[in-house]
């Protein structure tokens, strides 16, 4: 790799996040073209060859890019709706809404949820999509097409719903697909788009939404599909004691089982939220080695409850952060879920002892990466992994008086981010954004927002 292009940061903080959680007061890390070639105390080795960028990283901490496990981009046009509800309230008031999407909306909205992903440090952002209206577009196409113009790794969950309210599900009848076409349109996503190559920018998910808006059969069927193609399963899980209920009337069965009884369980499977899980049902994620989504402020926008994610993780269960969608967490930050998964954990039976600050940084980076199934690739920086970091700064007013720079990332205020790199390529800059122009992703999504409530409020 000697003619290989290299970029050094040094004399920064460093939290690597690996099986050790090693970190160096003053260190250093080594990026040759897309990989981390090395990581240390200290300056730099001298005498590298290639060196194209020296970055001095005086009073920051450089981690691994923060990793988004579950997202609605699309629910950026809808934010601050529906301010006092449930989530079963909340979804009634906004499915006529999103029911009249199309290609230009979730465009603008994915524009808009990545932006503020990729400024807030994530690298890698996992999206729901499970609307698909009639005649509305490529929407799978321009959530892809939006996640390379920002330069973010992308994972992208073909969501699906063939459970209308004339079968007693929530979305209205014109939102939702047949089975058959939900499963031929799913297929062909992963077709067309999944990449499994180590340092893919796109993998494509196989993810009906949730029990109450799909089908047994399309629930059994996509599990088939998913194996029988090699890509992950992600669905919405026991969020809210509705679910629990409507399981339990529908399927005569809590949520963790009927998972189990249609093949859901396993650990090519990730679930949303995870909040109302009794013991046997941490069992069986943890036996089976399913994954969970943890999305702290969502819960607590729709009164969800506090999930277990302490007795998650000493069961050995994959944890990682989600934002959830932006109408549920108007903020669309994933760094400010590391803060609120301690604080909201710490209301829980474990209290004090509930969450580290280490452990919450370890969430949102390799735990997420364990969930979407990319620990060889990203989650922590170790040597022939990608060169998925960011470069935090910790020196202004906000944290320069927080002497443990873990602590001043997770509990203080947000973090600027001076650079985020995606396989060694900057994404961020300075807080703004290299890759698409931030003015112009706001206007767009402020004039789709408003389009789509226009054309909701006339279909009334």
């Amino acid at each position: 790799m000697a003619d290989t292009e290299r970029t050094v940061i040094e004399n920064c903080a460093v939290a690597t996040v690996d099986a050790a959680d090693t970190e160096y007061a003053t260190g250093h890390i080594v990026v040759a073209g897309d990989v981390i070639e090395s990581v240390g105390a200290g300056p730099a080795p001298e005498g590298l060859p290639g060196v194209v960028r020296r970055v001095d990283g005086t009073g920051h901490l450089v981690t691994p890019g923060l990793v988004n496990t579950h997202h609605h981009f699309y629910q950026w046009l809808t934010r601050g709706l529906a301010q006092d509800a449930n989530l079963f309230q909340w979804l009634v008031a906004l499915y006529p809404t999103w029911a009249r999407i199309d290609e230009p909306m979730v465009y603008a909205g994915a524009r808009g949820s990545l932006a503020m992903l990729a400024r807030g440090g994530v690298t890698t952002a996992a999206d729901h999509h499970y609307i698909f209206p009639r005649g509305s577009g490529d929407l799978l196409g321009a959530e892809i097409r939006a996640a390379r113009e920002t330069g973010v790794r992308f994972t992208a969950a073909r969501g699906s719903m063939d459970r209308g309210e004339s079968d007693g599900g929530l979305p209205p009848d014109f939102a939702c697909e047949t089975t058959e076409d939900a499963l031929r349109a799913t297929e062909e996503a992963v077709d067309r788009h999944h990449d499994p190559a180590f340092g893919s920018m796109l993998h494509i998910a196989v993810a009906p939404c949730s029990p109450f808006s799909v089908s047994t059969e399309l629930m059994r069927e996509a599990a088939a599909l998913a194996r029988r193609k090699g890509v992950r399963l992600h669905t919405h899980g026991s969020e809210t004691v509705e679910e629990e209920k409507f399981c339990h009337e529908l399927f005569g069965m809590g949520p963790t089982d009927y998972f189990e009884s249609t093949g859901w369980l396993g650990d090519d499977v990730w679930m949303a939220h995870c909040v109302h899980m009794n013991d046997s049902d941490i069992g069986a994620f943890a036996r089976t080695g399913t994954g969970v989504a943890h999305c702290p402020s969502s819960n607590a926008r729709l009164a969800a409850g506090i999930a277990r994610v302490p007795d998650m993780l000493a069961a050995g269960i994959p944890v990682g952060l989600g934002v959830d969608g932006t109408a549920s967490n108007e903020s669309g930050e994933l760094h400010t879920e590391l803060r609120n998964a301690l604080l909201v954990n710490r209301l829980g039976r474990h209290r004090e002892n509930a969450l580290t600050a280490r452990q919450a940084l370890r969430l949102g980076t390799y735990g997420g990466a364990r969930v979407l199934g990319r620990t060889a690739e990203i989650g922590s920086l170790e040597p022939g992994k990608l060169a998925d970091l960011v470069l935090w700064k910790l020196d202004g007013i906000g944290h320069s008086s927080i002497e443990d720079p873990v602590a001043a990332l997770v509990l203080g205020a947000a973090a600027p981010v001076t650079l985020s790199l995606v396989g060694g390529r900057p994404v961020v800059e300075d807080g703004r954004l290299r890759t698409v122009d931030e003015d112009d992703v706001a206007r767009d999504a402020r004039d789709q927002a408003r389009r789509l409530a226009r054309i909701a409020a006339d279909a009334d």
